[in-house]
Parts: C-alpha cells; sequence; structure tokens
C-alpha cells in the first residue's frame, strides 16, 4: 500500500467523496499480541484504539481504490472520534464500510478530509471511527493569537517519544507516512522534523488513563493540538471534568481530548 500511496496521482475529476466496504476475516492474535505489548494494554483484550488501526487501513484502502483530488503522503491526523458499540471478538469477521467527505474550506483556506469507518459484525455495529486529515493549511492572520493557556490538572504520567518511535509504529499499524520516519523523509514532506503518529499519542495516552482508573475506554474524542517530534518527553494530565485529558509537550498543548 505504500508504494501505491506515493505514487497515487489526485483525481483531477473527483467530486470530493468516495466509498466503499472492506471486509476482515478476523483480528490478527499476533498482531493485537504485539499491539498490546508495545502500549501496556492486557492480555488478549481488544483495547478501543487498536481498533484505529483496522479502521486506517480500510480508510486508506478507500482513498487508494476511488479517486481522490489530494495526495495521500503528508496528511496530517488532525481529529479522531472512536466508540465501540459493543463486544469485538477477535475470531468473528468485520465489514468495514468507509465514507469520505470534503468539507468546505475553513475560512483561513484549510482544507480537511474527513473518513467514517462503521465496522459491522454481522448486521451489529461493533464500532465506529471518524478521522479527521488535514490536506492544506490555511494562512496566518496578521494577529498574534495568544496560546491557550496550560491546564492544571493532575499529572498522570509521562513519556519520552522515542527516535525511532516513528518507524517501529508505522511497522505495527502499517503508516509509513513520511512525516513520521526520518528527518530528511519529514523534510521532504514540509516539516522541520519527524513527528509521531497522532494515534501513538492517543494510545499511551488511553493505556496510561486505563492504568490509572481501571476501567476500559469505550469511546474516546480527541484532537491534535500541535506535533509531537521525535525524541520529545510528553506529560499526560487530567482535566477539569470527568473524563477530559490533555498531553502536555513541554508548555505546549499536544493533545486534548475526552473518554467515557
Amino acid at each position: 500500500m505504500l508504494l501505491r500511496a506515493l505514487l497515487k496521482r489526485p483525481a483531477r475529476a473527483s467530486t470530493g467523496q468516495a466509498g466503499a466496504t472492506w471486509r476482515l476475516d478476523r483480528i490478527d492474535a499476533d498482531h493485537l499480541r504485539r499491539y498490546n505489548a508495545a502500549f501496556g494494554f492486557k492480555g488478549g483484550t481488544v483495547p478501543l484504539t487498536f481498533l484505529y488501526l483496522l479502521a486506517q487501513r480500510a480508510q486508506l484502502a478507500t482513498m487508494l481504490a476511488c479517486p481522490i483530488p489530494f495526495r495521500i503522503p503528508g496528511l496530517i491526523h488532525v481529529e479522531n472520534r472512536l466508540a465501540m458499540h459493543g463486544p469485538v471478538v477477535p475470531d468473528a469477521p468485520l465489514a468495514l464500510t468507509t465514507a469520505l467527505q470534503l468539507p468546505p474550506p475553513a475560512p483561513n483556506g484549510a482544507l480537511h478530509a474527513v473518513l467514517e469507518t462503521r465496522a459491522f459484525d454481522g448486521e451489529r455495529l461493533a464500532f465506529s471511527c471518524d478521522s479527521t486529515y488535514l490536506i492544506r493549511r490555511g494562512s496566518r492572520s496578521g494577529r498574534d493569537t495568544p496560546p491557550p493557556e496550560p491546564p492544571r490538572g493532575q499529572e498522570l504520567g509521562g513519556w519520552t517519544v522515542a527516535l525511532d518511535a516513528g518507524r517501529r509504529y508505522a511497522a505495527l499499524s502499517g503508516d509509513w507516512n513520511p512525516i513520521h520516519l526520518w528527518p530528511w523523509s519529514a523534510r521532504l514532506m514540509g516539516m522541520r522534523e519527524p513527528i509521531i503518529h497522532g494515534a501513538h499519542t492517543l494510545a499511551k495516552a488511553c493505556a496510561l488513563q486505563q492504568a490509572s482508573t481501571g476501567q476500559d475506554i469505550a469511546a474516546v474524542w480527541c484532537r491534535f493540538r500541535q506535533p509531537v517530534a521525535l525524541g520529545a518527553h510528553v506529560t499526560l494530565q487530567a482535566g477539569g471534568s470527568d473524563g477530559e485529558f490533555t498531553v502536555m509537550c513541554g508548555e505546549r498543548i499536544a493533545m486534548e481530548g475526552r473518554y467515557s
């Protein structure tokens, strides 16, 4: 898929809408084991954030199969919503239906793609995943907007992003976007330095949340506010309301979200 994504050209005649359905015969038990070991999730359970990997592959396959008016390499993950609507049985087949939408450009010209995936076990909705990606950055206004006030919640833990974390997570997830791999590949995509996948940060945060509360997370929404560079140290803080959390990278808010 990586080579196809690198070579796929934007379609000139495209409505900006696409959709497809893909079948997954079963969840690979070894893949699940490696994922849980990488993030510290329990045994053979299917954590919520693992389902993003299944949805992301369906989303990538949909973009490869359909005419789309943008390039896939260099897309930046900016927001995600995940929900488990019932038990996900590793041995049960799933039908993953994905729809792609292009909302109108933001007032500053920024352009996003929204990919909505619904996974069905027979007729039962098993999980859903809505992913928003930045296609084109907007123009900056001439005004300097003060950064948001850093939260002052309880610190739940932290971690340092290893310099090879982008490549290791790419091997685990199948997301080989060049912005996550090496300094030279990130620069080719217009980035100053390689950054970790947003889904990696989300998985680390959810694993720490579950370890702190002892309860599995069934639904989560998050917004990636600032990129986290490889080698950076980040901390997880509880928010002011139940389920709210923030991931800080230094004094910057890297990610904010809410879980249940």
